[in-house]
């Protein structure tokens, strides 16, 4: 199983019908003081499986300081179908991760799990701007 996109945004929905909308892609954020507290963050990837793939999966979210500490871990189950005709299953996700606090500046990985094997990662860095002149 392998991802065709992995991304973080303001917002992100998945309508009946499968479609995806995404809103406010970013990899940035500026805050004056650290430990900060971002009150809108999702992360949307799209899983593709083959057909031999399809079955019960464990799927985990991590989130992974600069400094390489594991700060929070979502695991939970998922049912990829069989598939309903040529080409790869695919599964878009949405997770919520509203209100996450980050405690210091530098790059964090927001990893994507499967099985138990990392298969996709977003990087997000923080930067402080505190002593920052203001305009």
């Amino acid at each position: 199983m392998q991802t065709d996109f992995a991304l973080l945004a303001d917002a992100a929905a998945i309508d009946a019908s499968g479609k995806l909308s995404i809103l406010g892609i970013f990899d940035h954020i500026s805050a004056g003081d650290f430990p900060t507290r971002h009150d809108r963050m999702t992360l949307v990837f799209r899983l593709s499986a083959s057909a031999d793939e399809a079955g019960r999966h464990s799927i985990s979210i991590r989130v992974v300081s600069p400094s390489a500490e594991e700060l929070s871990r979502l695991d939970g189950e998922l049912q990829v179908g069989p598939s309903r005709g040529p080409g790869p299953i695919r599964i878009p996700q949405v997770v919520h991760l509203d209100g996450f606090v980050f405690p210091e500046p530098g790059e964090y990985a927001l990893d994507v799990l499967v099985d138990g094997e990392v298969i996709d990662s977003v990087a997000l860095t923080l930067t402080s701007t505190a002593g920052m002149a203001q305009a």
